[in-house]
């Protein structure tokens, strides 16, 4: 009996092993070259094969294409070897005969088990015969029955290629200007014919202001002042603008001499008497998001309202008949409705509507008319209506839903019938807003994109005009022009080549530590791009905007806003036992929700692990559930001094040591849970303000729990005299 049982667990043990090891093989990527595909043109299909394992493995991808799309180029059943720490791409030709919305389907195989499959939903367009322009067309607007207007989202900079991750998690929802750089006007002449050869007609973009009490700075303004301004279009498009209001200390007013010397003249000059922003009734429309942070900025309810009364009067003083103001809520509750309207807001809207629980089509469609619905039953301030399309949030979190074009068509018609119905001198019965022109990341948007090209637009064209229903929709690649996304490939490539150094196998010391997952000692020269790993692993870091400094032993890394990201790996994901060791050194006390080692990040924020300080103190956090498990030592982080500081965990109690000395411990009984997420050094996330100041150095990750005489003798083997 005991034999067969020992057996078993032998057979168990094997099985386990080779199937973390057949988990080190990904695709990571898969997806067409163009963004959007048409019928009866030859399309190249792309596809990434990550081994991230220490170990070469061999593989093989099937690809299965669905009927009516037929391979001109390539396998579709390829083998792979691939090195240590390692990708391969794997190219093909495809082609489909008709336009019709299909899905394609890529799986990896290791010793026969599939590991991995990517599906790909393309919408290929109809064919149209490539042609040769100078420039885009010229747009021919549609008139509508009401004034159509769309979020925009102005997040996509060229110096910002991150903010397009989630995209490579999504592919299919590639923009049909691929990954753009906002900045340029060409991009937004292309946003503007579609719009407005859809029914759209105004954009209404989110406003960042950098700093407060002074001379207007702001962020993400390029796509009105770079592209839009700079456009050959602009005088066919509309425009207002969003107070993104929601950062305390930076994107609100310090005070109403802020808001009335530094803020409304600002926008005075640069927006309200533009030609194209948009004016009802005579009056620039200012939509604010989080209007009630403006009761603290001020002082007072009446403030807010005086404020608010001084703003229009200038408006007519600029000769305009006054100023509409509308405040952001995607709420129900009377009491906020109250105070949006006793602080002299005119309007309530909504940027987005929140629908639970990951509802299908129809549900999410009858959330929103049920807000709409008992938003006007209450009575309390008129509102602009708001349709949302989807929302998946930036990490996949929470609620995830998407309303495809078909349904979204039945809630426009909806949400026409609706507003019919609002008191015809009120803004809410002449205008729409639509969630979101091109908020990618957020997963919610009516661009024209690959898994759906143009429907969105095409079902507000027919909801909301009487144009034709058959009408050509262009896209660059139809009159050869593009390249739009020329920084982010550029990036993509420099990625590359970053990726493969910090591959690079490292050693320190004469031998591997039992348990020993990676060691950064970031000794490297102090202008290096990577920061290697140590234990052989092969799990070096990028350095993002971060520098060294001399450490505890050789080099440490500067924690000031930089910091090193660990890419994504399977070695990463200790879910049983676990010790993470480092040194610090720090002149600033007191610190709070800054962090030094993390891999808790939105949408897992129940799993992974981090350290950094809270409250002065240093915090070890190991979550089961979301924030859960904070570790706290007992005593302040010293100053001015290296500090040694081990977190283990050994299944059942997380434990927190400061220079070999317990200082506190925690009940944590279960695994810890896994995540795809990189492991970021120096801070909480690449740019982000939750960031250690100080210097970090010999930052060690264990996948067993260190006895308490084993962090003892790690402390003492560096501890200064």
């Amino acid at each position: 009996m005991q034999t067969c049982v020992l057996l078993c667990l032998i057979l168990f043990s094997l099985r386990s092993t080779a199937h973390a090891e057949q988990q080190t093989i990904r695709i990571s990527s898969f997806q067409t070259v163009p963004p959007i595909c048409r019928a009866s043109r030859p399309a190249a299909l792309s596809a990434t094969i990550t081994n991230a394992g220490t170990e070469p493995r061999e593989a093989t991808l099937r690809l299965t294409l669905p009927e009516g799309v037929r391979l001109l180029k390539g396998e579709q059943e390829t083998n792979l070897s691939l090195n240590a720490v390692s990708e391969r791409e794997i190219h093909w030709e495809i082609e489909a005969e008709d336009a019709f919305r299909r899905e394609l389907r890529l799986e990896c195989f290791v010793s026969a088990n599939r590991v991995e499959e990517a599906v790909l939903s393309i919408n290929f367009l109809s064919a149209v015969e490539r042609r040769s322009l100078s420039y885009i067309p010229e747009p021919n607007p549609v008139k509508t029955s009401v004034v159509v207007g769309a979020h925009h989202c102005p997040l996509w900079e060229a110096d910002k290629p991150f903010m397009w991750s989630q995209l490579l998690k999504h592919p299919e929802r590639t923009p049909a200007l691929g990954f753009y750089a906002q900045e340029n006007p060409e991009v937004s002449d292309w946003e503007t014919k579609w719009a407005v050869e859809h029914g759209v007609s105004f954009f209404l973009y989110c406003w960042y202001r950098a700093s407060q009490g002074e001379p207007v700075k702001m962020r993400f303004g390029s796509a009105i002042h770079e592209a839009l301004f700079k456009s050959r279009f602009v005088n066919h498009m509309k425009f207002c603008i969003m107070w993104e209001n929601q950062s305390r200390g930076t994107s609100g007013v310090a005070d109403l001499d802020d808001l009335t010397t530094n803020v409304l003249p600002f926008w005075m000059e640069n927006y309200f008497k533009h030609p194209s922003y948009l004016k009802m009734d005579g009056k620039p429309l200012l939509f604010i998001y989080r209007p009630e942070f403006l009761i603290q900025d001020l002082g007072s309810e009446e403030n807010v309202l005086e404020a608010f009364d001084l703003m229009r009067q200038a408006c007519q003083d600029a000769g305009f008949d006054g100023l509409y103001l509308l405040g952001e809520y995607r709420g129900l509750d009377p009491k906020h409705l109250e105070l949006m309207k006793r602080i002299g807001l005119d309007y309530t809207f909504a940027y987005c509507w929140y629908v639970g629980n990951n509802p299908t089509p129809e549900q999410a469609i009858a959330a929103q008319v049920d807000y709409i619905n008992k938003t006007q039953a209450l009575g309390i301030l008129p509102q602009v209506v708001t349709v949302s399309q989807a929302w998946s949030g930036w990490a996949d979190e929470g609620t995830i839903w998407k309303i495809p074009p078909t349904e979204f068509k039945t809630l426009l018609a909806k949400a026409k019938e609706i507003i019919a119905t609002f008191p015809a001198n009120e803004l809410g019965s002449r205008m729409l807003l639509l969630d979101n022109w091109n908020e990618w990341g957020e997963g919610h948007y009516i661009a024209p994109y690959r898994e759906y090209g143009f429907g969105y637009l095409d079902a507000v064209r027919e909801v909301f005009s009487d144009a034709p229903t058959a009408h050509e929709d262009l896209i660059p690649e139809d009159i050869g022009l593009g390249d739009y996304d020329r920084p982010y490939r550029t990036h993509q490539e420099t990625e590359k080549a970053l990726r493969r150094q910090v591959s690079r196998k490292a050693f320190k010391g004469s031998e591997t530590e039992e348990g020993l997952v990676a060691w950064w000692a970031f000794d490297e020269e102090e202008d290096s791009p990577v920061a290697l790993d140590y234990s052989g692993h092969r799990l070096g870091g990028i350095v993002r905007d971060a520098q060294y400094a001399p450490g505890i032993a050789g080099n440490a890394l500067v924690c000031d806003g930089g910091c090193v990201e660990v890419p994504s790996s399977e070695m990463l994901n200790i879910t049983s036992t676990l010790s993470v060791l480092c040194w610090v050194k720090t002149d600033r006390p007191g610190q709070n929700n800054t962090w030094f080692l993390n891999r808790v990040l939105q949408g897992g924020t129940h799993t992974g692990f981090r350290m950094g300080i809270l409250d002065g103190k240093p915090s070890f956090h190991v979550p089961m559930t979301s924030w859960s498990h904070h570790l706290n030592s007992d005593t302040p982080l010293p100053i001015g001094r290296w500090v040694h500081l081990a977190g283990t965990f050994d299944g059942t109690t997380m434990r927190l040591y400061m220079d070999g000395v317990l200082c506190g411990t925690m009940e944590r009984p279960g695994t810890i849970n896994t995540n795809d997420f990189h492991l970021i050094l120096g801070n909480y996330d690449v740019k982000h303000a939750a960031h250690f100041v100080g210097l970090l150095d010999e930052v060690k990750l264990y996948r067993r729990a260190l006895s308490p005489e084993e962090i003892r003798s790690a402390w003492q083997a560096l501890a200064e005299p």
